[in-house]
């Protein structure tokens, strides 16, 4: 599996979209301590392929987007004293996060 984000629906990867909602003020700070903990911490645990990290416009939402090898990675990832740390960071940057699983279904290009 390439170390690349791949959308496909035939991928046989485990897709995290986690969409926290933030106050504008404080979007930047947790947009950076995503990147900080995507950088130090989740890029080397075992089943990690790829992450996206987007703000929105309006700078009251923060989306990560993360492929993990599987739903079993990505759950492993959760018992992992270092992400925890990030994770317990970034709910307390955030007004509310929505962090589901999903598989892609379809996509379109022109």
């Amino acid at each position: 599996m390439p170390a690349t984000t791949t959308i496909s629906a035939d991928a046989p990867v485990a897709t995290l979209i986690n969409v926290f909602t933030v106050d504008a003020a404080r979007q930047r700070e947790l947009v950076d301590l995503l990147v900080v903990a995507t950088e130090e911490v989740m890029h080397y645990l075992p089943g990690f392929i790829a992450a996206n990290i987007h703000a929105s416009a309006d700078g009251t939402r923060v989306v990560n987007y993360a492929q993990w090898e599987s739903a079993d990675a990505f759950h492993a990832m959760l018992n992992n004293a270092s992400a925890q740390v990030h994770m317990r960071q970034a709910a307390a940057i955030a007004d509310q996060f929505d962090p589901h699983l999903y598989t892609v279904e379809s996509v379109h290009h022109r």
